[in-house]
């Protein structure tokens, strides 16, 4: 034996009572490490090596399972450890010279000022015209009086003057608040009171929206009118200033710089309709705006060369950061469309050369009811990137429409616990490392009945094992600037989404609010909402915020239970309203004009079940376990249900035949 193998050898079997302290996962990578040093330096071959290897597996008493993880997650999370440290050195850089979304939006301009920064439809700017186009929007508010820490309301479609809004306002440090285009109502009004704003713009389309809600609104509020006038709007009576001259003839040189600026400071409030209540909003500051696109975009591997396409809206995180940043903090073209087609979804990516595509469960089912044709495949995108994608469809999708990667991603707007499947796994959401857990802190809480928190007898909470569903929590790390929780605008709403004392006393977690699984090599797995509250087309909905409405154009006169129901073939849960209404008074003509107008159109009930009693707990909460069973089954309920039918405008009684239907998919939902 050669003199170094042996002296190695020696010196190891006199350690192994040390390596004994050590857990079996530490034990692994030690032997690990002894074995590639002997390859190194012990001039020795690879037979031997593998023997010695297995020797030391079997002293120290490491089992299969751990060899098999490691084997098979460990070039996962060496991409992602590497993806991370990278991201830590752009951080870094950015916190030492206060670099704001703005500034660093401004150094990929000066890289390529030239090269198409936004399409839309027939329209192609160039990152000098954002640029540009975004400091006359800066100057403009500033000469308006506008300051560093004022709250701004951006009420606009999808297009290129939505950027140029809030990156213009973001550089004077105005805090803008991206407010859903198709909410109405209450629900409209309250979004722009609880940010404060002093200033709402919008758009021409939506100026009867705006209109219908100026007695609601709050404290004195400007009006700014881009991409449309009020002409024909008599609500506001001249009150609405028209800034479509701003974009075109304004300064183009920089505006004002705030006095001081931090790479922590707010960027803009983003709207999540959490499990309770109205929508809140999210605080996004430039760190966390730069965390979560450049994550992705270290992650995924993205190209200098790649290009989104985003039909998306982009008052979301999906479309607005995940997506809007590629182009403002990588310097990648954007494609944006007003509204999803699925008809030219494929066209539209060979249009614009788009390599990169932006998704919702939703949508891929709609592309994959579209019949096939040869479009499916003349293109060139290689990566799409969302959520809600069905297992079932995963790899179907993928071999129709010759897309070699899916990166499902969770991500929770407001908080700490994102992850993304980087490996094609399919169902997967994405991970957490099995190996070194606390390189990032997130995992799942074992949960009751209720979807409460279970403690154990020291009244900590209990981590789920491999297999297990839980509750995703991401560990508060106030000194981190990823791990560190934002919140909202409304530091109430903050608090009730965070748990304190969860595995040792002081420590705090933020509540997802969703249930998952994991599986042995860290897999994680989407399952459910926990609390009052469904996901449909792509968005969450607060059934207590339905049930106030839906309450409200009853005129308070009748109980209202709203929850979610499965349809086959559908991504999540459709709507349903019981009503209790003994005496059949209820003119559902008149209810579903009403429903249309106050609700946005993902919250709108799909069934209405008309009863006679409805059980109450003894905190006058309505007993939901019955009604969502039976769901819209008419075999099962006693009540008449009634569907939506768009095309009737009217709830329609729902027969057999109906009911048939839309079990076996032939109605559009």
């Amino acid at each position: 034996m050669h003199p170094t193998l042996a002296y190695a050898l020696r010196f190891l079997l006199s350690t192994l009572k040390k390596l004994a302290r050590f857990g079996m996962y530490w034990r692994f990578f030690l032997c690990c490490f002894i074995a590639t040093a002997l390859y190194l330096f012990a001039t020795t071959n690879l037979l031997m090596i593998g023997f010695v290897l297995l020797l030391l597996i079997t002293v120290t008493k490491l089992n299969h399972g751990i060899v098999d993880v490691f084997l098979k997650t460990i070039r996962r999370d060496l991409r992602a450890l590497k993806a991370l440290l990278h991201f830590k050195i752009l951080q870094s850089k950015n916190v030492k010279h206060s670099r704001t979304i703005p500034c660093i939006f401004e150094g990929v301009m000066r890289q390529h000022p030239q090269k198409i920064a936004l399409q839309w439809e027939d329209v192609s700017w160039t990152f000098l015209d954002l640029h540009e186009f975004s400091n006359s929007i800066g100057n403009y508010f500033f000469d308006c009086g506008y300051r560093s820490g004022d709250v701004v309301s951006i009420f606009v479609e999808n297009r290129p003057e939505f950027v140029a809004l809030w990156l213009g306002l973001s550089k004077i440090g105005v805090v803008c608040a991206l407010i859903n285009y198709n909410l109405r109502e209450d629900a409209l009004a309250h979004c722009v009171n609880i940010s404060l704003s002093k200033g709402l713009i919008f758009s021409g389309q939506l100026a009867a929206a705006v209109g219908d809600i100026q007695e609601k609104l709050k404290g004195t509020i400007n009006y700014y009118v881009i991409c449309g006038s009020t002409s024909e709007t008599p609500q506001f009576r001249n009150k609405a200033t028209e800034i479509d001259n701003v974009l075109l003839n304004g300064l183009r040189l920089p505006p004002p710089l705030p006095s001081k600026t931090s790479y922590f400071d707010k960027l803009m409030y983003i709207y999540t309709s959490g499990t309770t209540g109205l929508p809140k909003a999210a605080v996004i500051t430039h760190s966390r705006y730069f965390y979560m696109c450049t994550m992705q975009h270290l992650m995924l591997g993205y190209r200098e060369n790649d290009s989104v396409y985003c039909a998306l809206p982009l008052y979301h995180s999906n479309g607005g950061i995940v997506g809007l940043g590629q182009c403002l903090c990588h310097g990648l073209t954007l494609t944006i469309r007003s509204k999803f087609s699925a008809r030219a979804f494929w066209s539209d990516c060979k249009k614009y050369n788009s390599t990169v595509i932006l998704y919702i469960g939703e949508i891929c089912r709609y592309l994959l009811a579209q019949p096939p044709k040869p479009s499916d495949v003349d293109h060139r995108v290689r990566v799409m990137t969302g959520n809600g994608l069905r297992p079932e469809i995963w790899k179907q999708f993928m071999e129709r429409f010759n897309v070699s990667q899916v990166a499902e991603f969770y991500g929770a707007t407001e908080g700490n616990a994102n992850m993304i499947n980087i490996d094609n796994k399919v169902g997967s959401c994405g991970f957490t490392s099995v190996l070194v857990p606390s390189a990032y802190p997130i995992t799942l809480l074992k949960i009751d009945e209720d979807k409460e928190l279970v403690r154990d007898g020291d009244d900590f909470c209990i981590k789920c094992q491999p297999g297990e569903v839980g509750m995703l929590v991401g560990k508060i790390v106030k000194d981190s600037l990823t791990q560190k929780f934002d919140g909202y605008a409304d530091e109430s709403e903050s608090m009730k989404k965070i748990a304190f004392d969860v595995f040792e006393k002081g420590d705090c977690v933020f509540l997802t609010g969703d249930v998952l699984s994991m599986d042995r090599y860290g897999y994680m797995y989407f399952k459910d909402r926990v609390g009052d509250t469904f996901r449909w087309k792509g968005e969450n909905v607060s059934t207590a915020e339905c049930e106030a409405e839906l309450a409200k154009i009853l005129g308070n006169q009748h109980t209202v239970g709203v929850y979610g129901v499965s349809i086959p073939g559908t991504e999540g849960k459709a709507g349903m309203a019981c009503i209790m209404d003994p005496e059949r008074c209820v003119d559902l003509k008149a209810f579903y004009k009403c429903v249309q107008r106050g609700l946005v159109s993902y919250a709108r009930p799909v069934f209405v079940r008309i009863t006679s009693y409805m059980e109450i707990t003894g905190t006058h909460k309505i007993k939901k376990v019955i009604l969502k069973k039976e769901g819209y089954n008419i075999q099962t309920s006693k009540d008449p249900i009634y569907f939506m039918d768009v095309s009737k405008e009217e709830y329609v009684p729902l027969d057999q035949d109906l009911f048939r239907k839309i079990e076996y998919g032939q109605i559009r939902l």
